[in-house]
């Protein structure tokens, strides 16, 4: 596992997982887990079903005991603490609001239950709504609302009771493209907001989601397996093994001199046939096999004459999707900057030792 190697102070993490590993019969969900989410920080667990990131978050939750290891919420051992001794509040993915209760009672549920007085309810439901821009919402029941509103109402929920730590399991799975790009914007709104007061940990199998929202993303694999921490843009720039590469945006896999490396199909050049690349790029040379116009870019396949293929990623700027096609079958030299290259094998060979 590649990222983070300098271990966070204590007083600084709000989650510590320490070689948690939880099975189901045969099924291993997660195996020996080491993690560390720092106080304040929008922390996103990300990878294909399966991997073991939602039984992560309701590991940390108390939803489910580990098998094995410890489970640390601000510097506190709660392996075997209940899910309402945790400070956490989940947000999951299907809202689970009370139909016969107006979205002020929806709100306000955790904390009548925890015997808040009426007067604080009241504000403190206010304030919260005002956070997700649901001022004047109050009234209305969760039928007469949107997608995104219900949504809305369901994380106003999960931050009225102040929790320091918020678990959002692909709470926007449900939502069509355009809300879930709103909803991607407002919770990192309030995420900032809240600053230090709050910790979101995100759990979702959506690259352009996590990209989107991050401090810091966790990359998983299979059974909990983690492949690589680290921000958004060191994951996309820097991908640590070849499943980050594949697995976060498109990217290229090539093998020279026996290593193989990742280059993003973004930055690479695409250049007519005889046409000298600007000095101190890496260059190959092949020819356009599929040419995929896509509106605002077009996706070139090339096959290289050492072999293998490249994918070019270019924006359309002065193209037509005629003039796009065109490249079709024209041979070409395609350019890079070394920097743009990640090595890959080095990480693989050490996880086979």
């Amino acid at each position: 596992m590649s990222g983070d190697a300098v271990e966070a102070p204590s007083a600084a993490r709000a989650i510590r997982l320490i070689g948690v590993r939880k099975t189901y019969g045969d099924v291993v969900a997660v195996e020996r887990l080491d993690l560390e989410v720092r106080r304040g920080e929008f922390f996103t667990l990300l990878g294909p079903s399966g991997s073991g990131k939602t039984t992560t978050l309701r590991l940390i939750a108390g939803f489910e005991q580990a098998d094995s290891g410890a489970i640390e919420l601000d510097g506190v051992d709660v392996t075997r603490w209940p899910p309402f001794r945790r400070d956490v509040n989940t947000v999951f993915q299907d809202y689970a609001l009370f139909p016969h209760m107006d979205v002020a009672d929806n709100v306000a549920y955790g904390l009548r239950v925890r015997g808040v007085a009426k007067t604080e309810r009241r504000s403190r439901v206010e304030a919260a709504l005002a956070m997700v821009r649901l001022e004047g919402f109050g009234g209305r029941r969760p039928v007469q609302l949107s997608g995104g509103q219900r949504q809305r109402v369901a994380l106003a929920r999960a931050l009225v009771n102040r929790p320091a730590v918020l678990l959002l399991d692909e709470p926007l799975g449900a939502l069509d493209l355009k809300l879930r790009q709103e909803m991607q914007l407002e919770l990192g709104r309030i995420q900032s907001e809240l600053g230090a007061d709050a910790t979101f940990l995100y759990v979702t199998h959506d690259q352009d989601e996590a990209l989107t929202m991050s401090d810091r993303i966790a990359v998983f694999s299979t059974a909990g397996k983690l492949e690589q921490v680290g921000s958004p843009g060191e994951v996309y720039e820097r991908p640590a093994t070849e499943f980050v590469a594949g697995f976060v945006g498109a990217s290229n896999v090539l093998e020279r001199d026996g290593r193989r490396f990742t280059v993003r199909p973004e930055k690479i050049r695409m250049l007519p046939a005889g046409t000298a690349p600007p000095e101190g790029l890496t260059t190959a040379r092949g020819a356009v096999r599929d040419v995929v116009y896509l509106g605002a870019i077009t996706r070139y396949v090339v096959e290289l004459d050492d072999g293998g293929e490249l994918v070019v990623v270019s924006q359309n700027l002065d193209v037509t999707a005629e003039q796009a096609r065109a490249q079709r079958g024209r041979e070409v030299v395609l350019a890079w900057r070394p920097e743009h290259t990640s090595i890959v094998d080095a990480v693989q060979e050490e996880e086979q030792q």
